[in-house]
């Protein structure tokens, strides 16, 4: 028997309707910053858990990256004094857990599962604290894992690193490597708060002191000229650990961040537009070639660097421009050039241009790679030229510095005269 044919429907003669929900989630978090802030006689920490009507004391479950518990020995032990002195009011589920720092603590699951487990373990709820200490590596496991129990544990981030605390430990996002690529997986989860304690970055070694300072760079030749300035005419004070001079670029950097995010219209990244990753495209390929023996910081510097001069071959950029931002970043201790950007691909590309449809992929679909359009501004295009990219590298090859040649600077005497 042959099945009768379907009636015919006129698109008019279908019933269709939809609900619209708007939802509008106002959300404020604080940046502090602060020095000694597990000095029982500093009670930042104890007034940020406490600071609303929930119950007490607040329960705790911390995580401390290895690196800075190597670098002061006596950090966890300080820990659990500043709970004990607050005990009315805090109380710490289990000593202190120490986490591998460095990006290898954002490659695979394991590390999450067990983050996720132990919050579980200790019937943390939701009106309970996990804490982060450390890198921006262990920040972002740490918050992705808690983001994911009972859809978000209030999260509190005390970055150590220059890095952490003027860039990647202050926004709203979380990330872990997956799939050969950088940030692959993560969420979007705003902290409860963030808490920076300047006496950290006296423990930091030279090569992750100076790592930060890339970040600063970025956000400045975007959005403000007076700041690449400063940057410039201290460079060489930053590399070599003035105090004064990092205190300030790590406050002005943060606070441009949180502008951005607070003010550019797209904080969970819906749009395809991404100003604050410029320079990033070819960074976050640079790491994954490297086996992320290249740092983050130090490859936003050799990232900004390249797309420097493709913003100059574009007419965005003054030559006297491209020899202030490659200067400023070498004398910061920067590398502006990796010998992986030699490296080619099957068809004799430079194998880094990858990137750029990884980061067409990570953006959803469309390319939108920021550049500067003259300091302090910029531009987003939906295209870049390979063959110009490919001109811009071997330019870079006869003008940048390694990461051996910062090596190299990073053994000067740090308290001598500037040279």
């Amino acid at each position: 028997m042959t099945p009768a044919s379907p009636t015919p429907i006129s698109p008019g003669e279908i019933p269709a309707f939809a609900l619209t929900q708007r939802i509008n989630v106002p959300y404020e978090y604080s940046v502090h910053f602060t020095q000694h802030v597990f000095d029982p006689r500093n009670p930042l920490f104890a007034d940020t858990v406490t600071g609303d009507d929930g119950p007490s004391p607040r329960r705790i479950l911390l995580y401390l990256d290895s690196g800075v518990c190597a670098a002061s020995p006596a950090l966890r032990t300080g820990i659990e004094d500043y709970i004990h002195a607050y005990a009315d009011r805090l109380e710490l589920v289990a000593p202190p857990r120490v986490l591998a720092g460095g990006e290898q603590v954002k490659n695979g699951w394991r590390r999450v599962q067990d983050v996720m487990a132990d919050i579980g373990d200790h019937k943390l709820c939701r009106q309970s604290y996990v804490v982060a200490v450390g890198g921006g590596a262990v920040l972002d496991m740490v918050g992705f894992a808690a983001s994911l129990v009972h859809r978000g544990i209030r999260l509190i981030r005390m970055p150590t690193t220059v890095l952490a605390q003027n860039d990647a430990g202050i926004g709203v996002k979380t990330g872990m490597n997956e799939h050969r690529q950088k940030n692959f997986v993560g969420t979007f989860a705003p902290p409860y708060a963030v808490i920076n304690d300047f006496e950290f970055l006296d423990l930091l070694p030279q090569r992750e002191w100076v790592a930060g300072i890339s970040e600063a760079f970025k956000v400045a030749l975007i959005r403000d000229a007076a700041f690449f300035d400063f940057l410039c005419k201290n460079a060489r004070k930053l590399r070599r650990r003035d105090a004064a001079a990092m205190h300030h670029l790590v406050k002005h950097c943060a606070q441009l961040h949180l502008d951005h995010i607070r003010e550019g219209g797209d904080p969970f990244e819906s749009g395809s537009a991404r100003p604050l990753d410029f320079g990033h495209w070819s960074a976050h390929k640079l790491e994954l070639m490297s086996d992320y023996t290249v740092g983050h910081g130090q490859a936003v510097a050799i990232g900004i660097a390249l797309d420097t001069l493709v913003a100059a071959r574009r007419h965005l950029l003054q030559p006297a421009d491209v020899e202030r931002i490659l200067l400023g970043l070498q004398q910061s201790g920067l590398p502006t050039w990796h010998y992986l950007l030699d490296q080619k691909d099957n068809g004799g590309l430079p194998a880094i241009l990858a990137g750029l449809e990884e980061f067409r992929e990570h953006l959803g679909g469309r390319l939108s790679i920021t550049l500067p359009n003259g300091i302090g501004h910029r531009i987003e295009v939906d295209e870049m030229d390979i063959e110009m990219i490919a001109e811009c590298i071997d330019e870079l090859r006869s003008r940048g510095t390694s990461p051996d040649d910062q090596a190299a600077l990073d053994l000067v005497d740090f308290n001598g005269p500037l040279s």
